[in-house]
């Protein structure tokens, strides 16, 4: 009996063990040590970073299902355009109106795109993410092989990140993705588009929420938001769909295309933008729209025509609501 409950204990501890084991012994985290050692990293400083890191499985589950390759235009548009989610909206807009204000005219980018991409991604601050950014990424780069090169990019930007603001890497919180707060930048993205937008001195993306307003502002406006261009218009298209219909997202054929393919708008002023024509499926319904320049830029926040819809949408639904309309 003895020997027995020796052999039980000895498996609880292995696994205890397991539960907790860190990347430090994990072949691809050996290699991309390595790596950055040759980059002219210090090995004890991406040691530290392997120690800490632990693998999370229900990240790996989480990016097997996105809602955006689940879910057709109608029931994607049910889980943004709310009534609570536009009221909050108006509520943050009114919190943070000096802000948002401050933003647009400083970027060009209007303030309810700003709320919008802010709700969208985080209910305003009250869905930032639960996981530690260092097990999100280390999972996703070392334990994920079709993205794996890509997120061990976002781990080395997150060491960037650390240094530069001063906190431990195990101090961040980041969705299963590792992105992180109100606007939900990766890593990459921090680096290159956060801002200090009250001076305070530091980048705060989790709890400031005038340094959040800035950053996304900044992002849009790095990536060609222009002020005063359209972001889609709605269209019918008589004779059935075109061929080249939702390829890709980068507009690139001028109006007189679509005109010429049967497409049919009214607003003829804005015929030499170029657009990409995009279907848009709620169950046996589509309606279509052209989408120009700031529909590309919404999707270099998220690469997904639902996402970009969601957030203009949102972002109309709110202006709307926050004028007494």
């Amino acid at each position: 009996m003895l020997q027995r409950a020796g052999w039980w204990i000895g498996v609880l501890m292995a696994f205890a063990s397991g539960a907790q084991a860190s990347y430090l012994q994990h072949p691809e985290a050996k290699a991309w040590m390595d790596t950055l050692v040759s980059q002219g990293i210090e090995k004890t400083e991406v040691e530290k970073v392997l120690s800490v890191a632990k693998k999370q499985q229900s990240i790996l589950d989480a990016m097997s299902r996105p809602a955006e390759k689940r879910l057709d235009w109608g029931g994607y548009r049910k889980i943004f355009m709310t009534k609570k989610r536009i009221s909050r909206g108006v509520t943050f807009w009114q919190q943070n109106a000096a802000a948002l204000q401050k933003a647009e005219a400083t970027y060009g980018v209007p303030a309810e795109v700003i709320v919008s991409i802010i709700g969208v991604e985080t209910h305003y601050g009250r869905i930032m993410g639960n996981y530690r950014a260092v097990d999100a990424l280390a999972t996703l780069g070392f334990d994920y092989p079709r993205r794996g090169e890509f997120f061990r990019g976002q781990l080395k930007d997150l060491m960037t990140v650390a240094a530069q603001e001063g906190k431990a890497i195990d101090s961040f919180k980041s969705s299963y993705a590792g992105a992180m707060g109100y606007g939900q930048f990766i890593p990459s993205s921090f680096l290159a588009y956060a801002i200090d937008f009250d001076g305070d001195g530091k980048r705060d993306m989790w709890r400031n929420t005038t340094d959040a307003i800035g950053s996304v502002a900044n992002y849009f406006k790095q990536h060609g938001w222009v002020s005063g261009e359209p972001v889609v218009l709605p269209v019918t298209v008589p004779r059935g769909e075109p061929t080249d219909i939702n390829t890709g997202l980068k507009p690139s054929r001028a109006l007189a295309h679509w005109l010429a393919e049967g497409v049919v708008i009214e607003q003829s002023e804005i015929a030499n933008d170029p657009a990409v024509l995009l279907a848009m499926r709620s169950g046996e319904k589509t309606d279509y729209y052209l989408g120009f320049n700031n529909y590309y830029v919404i999707t270099r926040y998220n690469r997904s025509r639902l996402y970009a819809m969601a957030v203009h949408e949102l972002s109309q639904a709110i202006a709307h609501a926050y004028r007494g309309g």
